[in-house]
């Protein structure tokens, strides 16, 4: 049973059985065809130019005997490295003629000439060459050939082939089978509950598949489960706000005016933390879409909204620059940033600058400051800054207005940071990518 699910090509284990049984055979056919054609296990007579002689001198027995002067000539113009001679007077064999005629290449090229010709050696390193009419002439000894280097063979050829084959298909096999581990990382990195990114691709071995399955079903389980807790949420803020209201009306004919007073803040409060967490909930739902938004206008609204209203809000940087954005999803980040920084200081610049990386917003304040141990503390939902930000308590608030605003930024592609502020304060920064349109105009 175990063997046949590895020899199941629809799994991992099959597929990689498949590719090295495939990688073998293909190496043996390359090497068998590579040696069929190029035969590199033939040797190699080691001919130094003696066929040309062979032929040479059939040409010239061939050719009538007042035009050989001619052929000769333009022989060696053709062949200057043969130093053809004409022997007048017959060629004189070297004293041990005999006894190298009998021997490789003499025995040869005898045998090719057949009655044309004959090859006889002659002193020194030249060869005589006698015809069959008795004419004679005579060439140098050929110099042998310098033997073909280890790469240039047909051995290495063939397993440089072999190779360079074998490789490609790795490859391919490697890049196929880890494909649809890439996108696994890539939609978790892009997982929405908005249900705007698509499902999983279940494609590839069975393994893959059915984690593909599985991570769509828990994808869906907990989409299920948020809208669930949204809804049971709001239909809970729903039914408080119907007895907080008459606790409302109710407070108001509580004669002590001290306790009147603490009553409805209390109430207000409640409100208002229902109404945070709502808020902070329906945000992990990215339903507004990106449209191309003029966020130096936007910014400039909220600037002037919080000056209508007596806070020290002012804005720096171009007076219009366009982007891809949700506009109303910033908007309520950047007003829950600027909130904190008039609640906790006196007076908050909101400052823009665009370049070809994207968008960058500070909102600075000249409160006391986030300590560097709370800073990442601070992000997360319900978590309330240090005594150093919360002095007066009718300033707290709930601990979402950093969290909204750091997962709308998220929700853009970009991120939330915070840093300190020289020689006191806060910067909030939010960070927005590149969009793929949009442009900035100062």
């Amino acid at each position: 049973m175990k063997l046949l699910n590895v020899l199941n090509l629809r799994r991992i284990s099959g597929q990689i059985a498949a590719l090295v049984v495939a990688s073998i055979v293909a190496i043996h056919i390359i090497i068998g065809v590579g040696f069929a054609i190029l035969r590199p296990d033939q040797p190699v007579q080691p001919d130094r130019g003696h066929g040309e002689l062979v032929a040479m001198a059939k040409l010239l027995s061939a050719t009538p005997a007042g035009e050989r002067p001619d052929l000769l000539a333009r022989m060696q113009r053709t062949f200057p490295g043969f130093d053809l001679r004409r022997e007048p007077g017959g060629i004189v064999p070297s004293a041990d003629a005999d006894q190298r005629s009998e021997v490789f290449p003499f025995r040869r090229m005898n045998r090719l000439m057949g009655r044309d010709a004959r090859a006889v050696p002659l002193t020194g390193d030249r060869i005589g060459i006698e015809l069959a009419d008795g004419q004679a002439f005579s060439v140098s000894e050929i110099p042998e050939r310098r033997p073909r280097p280890f790469w240039g063979g047909p051995v290495f050829v063939t397993l440089a082939f072999a190779v360079i084959t074998l490789t490609l298909l790795g490859l391919w096999a490697a890049r196929m089978l880890a494909e649809p581990l890439s996108s696994f990382a890539k939609t978790a990195e892009e997982f929405s509950l908005s249900g705007t990114a698509a499902p999983l691709p279940e494609r590839g071995p069975e393994e893959i598949r059915a984690v593909a399955r599985a991570l769509n079903r828990m994808r869906e389980r907990i989409t299920a489960l948020i809208d669930d807790r949204t809804k049971m949420l709001a239909a809970i803020s729903h039914d408080l706000r119907t007895p907080i209201t008459r606790l409302r009306l109710r407070s108001e004919f509580i004669e002590d005016e001290g306790n009147r007073r603490h009553m409805l803040r209390d109430l207000d409060q409640m409100r208002a933390m229902l109404e945070a967490v709502l808020s902070f909930l329906r945000n992990d739902r990215r339903l507004e879409e990106l449209t191309l938004t003029d966020i130096a206008t936007t910014l400039q609204l909220i600037a002037d909204q919080f000056a209508d209203i007596g806070h020290m809000v002012t804005y720096q940087g171009p007076s219009h620059a366009m982007a891809m954005a949700r506009p109303d999803d910033l908007h309520r980040a950047v007003t829950n940033l600027v909130e904190n920084a008039v609640k906790f200081g006196g007076e908050a610049a909101i400052t823009l600058v665009m370049s070809k990386d994207g968008a960058m917003i500070d909102i600075a304040d000249d409160g006391p400051g986030i300590s560097d141990a709370q800073k990442n503390a601070m992000l997360q939902p319900f978590v309330r800054g240090d005594d150093a930000r919360n002095m007066d308590h009718e300033a707290a608030g709930f601990g979402l207005g950093l969290s909204i605003a750091r997962a709308i930024a998220l929700a853009h592609g970009g991120e939330l940071t915070l840093r300190d502020r020289q020689p006191q304060g806060l910067i909030v920064r939010i960070t927005l990518p590149a969009p793929d349109s949009g442009k900035a105009a100062a």
